[in-house]
């Protein structure tokens, strides 16, 4: 899928970079990049985010950092409840350059020289990281870039886990990113019900073969896979915060037969879906 090039320097103006906050009642799907590295933390909202070629679930909580030019996107689940609300910082190269190449911040530099891939952070004392990015934006002058350098050395203390593939080759470009970002939206809006490649395809005026060819080679994932993903995310959610059969969610969120929708689920989770239910509830 071909990415929307964000320009970040319309919304940064004069200063040295962005830390904003952005509250929505859903994240919808925009596949995009630019040329800073961005780090978002989710405050508020549940759903899948993409990074390049890595699919994956978020809640409130969620801290990634990209590299420049990584396509990604963050998708609010369809029956989320609430707003969703996240902090977003993005900066330069030629801006963090400036102080990576000092020896008291080195470690900076080997963080940031891993997240070309994206990395998403965890660890016992990232709390107190997040407090400070949520007031991040709210500092000004060289409090802001202090905190912002203080916030980066304090993560690359903390465990890292790569996302995207090394061999991950985004197709950039304006000339369809309109088209596959329809196809993405419509994905996710009509999940529950029966999709079908003509559909998908017809939507952006492609033949069947042209769409698979185009969306394999882009997302890394064929277009019924990235159905089941979504589909199973939806069923996760529905298995923790209702009481439902298990039969019954399945169908309702698009699964013809339970032979199958089992198949699906323990290939994604690893597990079968009495067993995730009764993890989740534990």
């Amino acid at each position: 899928m071909k990415p929307l090039l964000e320009n970040i320097d319309k919304i940064k103006g004069q200063a040295s970079f962005v830390a904003f906050t952005i509250q929505k009642a859903k994240f919808d799907f925009f596949w995009h990049y630019h040329p800073e590295y961005e780090l978002t933390l989710i405050v508020k909202g549940k759903g899948k985010r993409i990074i390049g070629d890595h699919h994956a679930f978020y809640e409130s909580g969620d801290l990634v950092l990209i590299g420049p030019g990584l396509p990604h996107t963050w998708v609010s689940d369809s029956d989320l409840k609430g707003k969703s609300e996240a902090i977003v910082v993005q900066f330069s190269t030629a801006f963090i350059e400036r102080f990576i190449g000092l020896d008291e911040l080195s470690s900076i530099h080997k963080l940031l020289s891993v997240a070309n891939c994206g990395i998403s952070i965890k660890g016992k004392n990232i709390a107190i990281v997040k407090e400070q990015l949520k007031i991040l934006p709210t500092k000004n002058g060289i409090e802001k870039i202090t905190s912002l350098l203080q916030i980066l050395n304090e993560l690359s203390t903390l465990k890292q886990e790569s996302l995207a593939s090394v061999y991950y080759q985004p197709l950039k470009g304006s000339e369809n990113e309109k088209r596959i970002n329809k196809v993405c939206q419509y994905i996710q809006k009509h999940a529950q019900e029966p999709l079908s490649i003509h559909k998908a395809a017809a939507l952006i005026h492609l033949s069947p073969t042209a769409f698979c060819k185009f969306f394999k080679r882009a997302t890394g994932k064929t277009f019924s896979d990235y159905v089941n993903d979504i589909r199973i995310a939806n069923v996760c959610n529905q298995l923790m915060e209702t009481d439902k059969q298990i039969a019954e969610i399945a169908y309702a969120n698009g699964f013809e037969t339970l032979t199958y929708f089992n198949r699906v689920f323990i290939k994604k989770k690893h597990m079968r879906p009495s067993k995730y239910r009764k993890m989740a509830m534990a």
